[in-house]
């Protein structure tokens, strides 16, 4: 045998090695329980893989996210397994890892039940003990089509080898190069158990599967096209340990108590009728008192910042946005266009940043006139998919909090600089504290306008973005088709990420609208455009609060900010006086005078989020005061009226949660 010089690398560290021909990546990481992969020269390799002389050989942690992708597809395949053995005439559709899972499509008779996954997710178990082997083997196309001749969904996918998307996960199955087919083999027998087609790598074998659990199952479209056949979509978890699992389903649950959809019904804020359609909501007074509020506080900072309200229609012709570029490129996102004045096509707007234009370009502007910043909250319409329109996070009307600013070249540094600040200042306001920053750059496909032009607004954007001191994350590719954008990310109470505001920077659509101010030396000159939505949608945004609050929003916020609760119906009038006095102060407070008794009314007040229950009894009445309970259960006794009243107002006026 000959020597093999190989360099494993752990993190900066590296070391050479020499070994035998045929020593595999397992054999480099003997001992090493929590590496279950390896990349080689780029690639992800499964721990079989025979390594060659001169390689630079990584393992791949299962805690990584390879290792954690690798884990949820090898627990895919196990599945898969496992629903052929009890559904036998099941055909295979696609498995691959999702975020914090997996799921795997099935063609079957009918759709699977609980009861079903019961039993599926217990046949996984018998598999995961039974420690089968994953092996891999590299097969032609026909050799793969004669295997699988029984699987017409793995017949198509061997006809999109070196094309396959991963928009659809096809890419798990197929790459570019060979085909490989990857075979569950007995431990103890070394007999064929199963196998599936797939691209790998996966774990060793299924004992190296510490934890998973599947969560429910849906109807799909095969390759997720309504054009083709509906299919069974099971969707499942797999973690590194049995106390992460925990966690996550812990979080899962405390997810589900904080869905917007559901406090938006409980609490009363809003619904989305289906008389009305998909994807459009509606305020009830509730929630529309919380809308007006957070509204009416950002109208306010933008006047201190300097900013002129616009307002737009809702439908224009469609020639401008033919101008705009977006009947070019987001015509799949826009409505269907409406014939009116003898067969002109009018569209729903998708977006404010046209008609804005046109306002800047209704008269003549001079430098003297900028930065000229216009703001508006715009409604505008997407045609979004059903399958992913959800609650007010994804919608198909929603209004913008949706501002453009104008301003010569040598002034775009410090707008973009004092916007950014300005745009995270705001969400502080809102109770919002923990962000990161998202660079998207030039889609190289889908891009309009000079290389030149994008390289010097991306690094613009890059410096004003540095500047902030908080993290920076590139997002290549993901820029509109204008203009290279700064999206401000933000992490919820419980740790989830919500994209919030952006800023877009576009030397573009000036160019394209023919924009133009007066120069100081009298020479017409093209201004710079920034795209900026501090909310993103008012919806959207509303609904993050509404989660990130669980509901419980503070007082400055909350719909009703104190209820009075009476002990008896002779305290009533107490209460009611105290109402009086608040409002007149521009507090929200209510008086529950129904037949209900206290605690009754305590446990409703409570229900609905409160922030303040002021009870009153005889001694309350007798000494002008009232008593303070909150949402946490404590009590505060015998509070004057007055400084009660002043009490509740300071902490509207602070923003501060109780």
């Amino acid at each position: 045998m000959s020597d093999v010089r190989v360099i494993i690398q752990r993190d900066s560290e590296r070391e050479e090695r020499v070994v035998t021909t045929g020593t595999t990546a397992a054999e480099l990481f003997a001992g090493e329980r929590s590496v279950i992969a390896a990349r080689v020269a780029g690639e992800l390799k499964d721990l079989s893989y025979q390594v060659q002389d001169g390689e630079t050989v990584e393992g791949v942690e299962i805690s990584s996210e390879d290792g954690l992708n690798i884990l949820r597809h090898s627990t895919a395949h196990v599945m898969a397994q496992a629903v052929q053995e009890l559904f036998p005439e099941a055909k295979l559709g696609i498995g691959p890892p999702v975020r914090d899972g997996f799921y795997y499509d099935f063609d079957v008779e009918k759709p699977f039940t609980p009861e079903d996954l019961k039993a599926i997710e217990k046949k996984m178990q018998e598999i995961q003990k039974r420690g089968q082997r994953f092996s891999r083997r590299v097969v032609t196309d026909e050799a793969a089509r004669e295997e699988l001749a029984d699987e017409p969904y793995k017949l198509e996918l061997i006809g999109l080898k070196g094309s396959a998307s991963h928009d659809d996960g096809a890419d798990v199955e197929v790459g570019a190069g060979e085909l490989t087919i990857y075979d569950n083999i007995d431990a103890k027998t070394g007999e064929l158990c199963w196998k599936d087609l797939c691209r790998g790598p996966h774990l060793p074998t299924t004992r190296n599967i510490p934890a998973f659990k599947l969560m429910r199952n849906a109807a799909a479209y095969w390759r997720g096209s309504e054009r083709n056949p509906m299919l069974q979509r099971i969707y499942g978890t797999a973690w590194p340990s049995k106390e992460e699992l925990k966690a996550h389903l812990e979080f899962l649950a405390e997810a589900e108590k904080r869905d917007h959809r559901k406090l938006g019904s409980e609490l009363d804020l809003f619904s989305i009728p289906e008389q009305i359609g998909s994807g459009l909501a509606v305020f009830h007074p509730k929630g529309g008192v919380i809308r007006r509020v957070m509204e009416d506080y950002s109208r306010r900072r933008h006047e201190e910042e300097g900013y002129e309200f616009v307002y737009t229609p809702h439908a224009t012709k469609g020639k401008l946005f033919e101008t705009s570029g977006h009947l070019d490129w987001y015509a799949d996102g826009m409505y269907p266009p409406m014939q009116l004045d003898e067969g002109v096509d009018y569209y729903l707007k998708p977006m404010n940043c046209p008609m804005h234009n046109l306002i800047f370009d209704a008269r003549g502007r001079s430098y003297r006139e900028l930065p000229l910043r216009l703001f508006e909250f715009g409604t505008v319409y997407r045609y979004e998919k059903s399958g992913v329109v959800h609650g007010l996070t994804r919608a198909r009307g929603f209004t913008q909090d949706d501002a453009h600013i104008y301003c010569t070249r040598e002034q775009m540094s410090e707008e973009l600089d004092k916007t950014l600040t300005f745009v995270l200042n705001l969400l502080r306001d809102y109770g919002l504290t923990d962000f990161y920053l998202e660079l998207s750059t030039k889609d190289p496909e889908k891009f309009v306008g000079s290389d030149e032009a994008w390289e010097e607004a991306t690094e613009t954007l890059r410096q004003v973005a540095e500047k902030q001191g908080l993290p920076l994350v590139p997002d290549p590719g993901g820029a509109a088709f204008y203009g290279p954008k700064i999206s401000v990310q933000t992490k919820d109470a419980i740790g989830r990420t919500w994209q919030m505001s952006t800023i877009q920077l576009d030397f573009n659509l000036p160019g394209r609208f023919d924009l133009e101010y007066t120069a100081a030396d009298g020479t017409k000159t093209r201004p710079v455009m920034i795209h900026r939505a501090l909310f993103g949608s008012i919806e959207r945004f509303f609904a993050v609060l509404l989660e990130h609050y669980a509901g419980a929003f503070p007082a400055w916020l909350a719909p009703v900010q104190a209820i009075g609760i009476p002990i008896g119906d002779a305290h009533v009038d107490h209460l009611e006086k105290f109402a009086d006095a608040a409002r007149k102060q521009g507090l929200r407070v209510e008086v529950d005078s129904s037949s209900d008794r206290m605690q009754k009314k305590i446990r409703n007040a409570q229900k609905q989020k409160v922030p303040f229950m002021v009870i009153a009894g005889d001694e309350d009445m007798a000494n002008g005061a009232v008593s303070f309970r909150y949402r946490d259960g404590s009590q505060e006794n015998g509070i004057p009226v007055d400084e009660a009243i002043a009490k509740i107002a300071k902490v509207v006026e602070e923003r501060a949660q109780v």
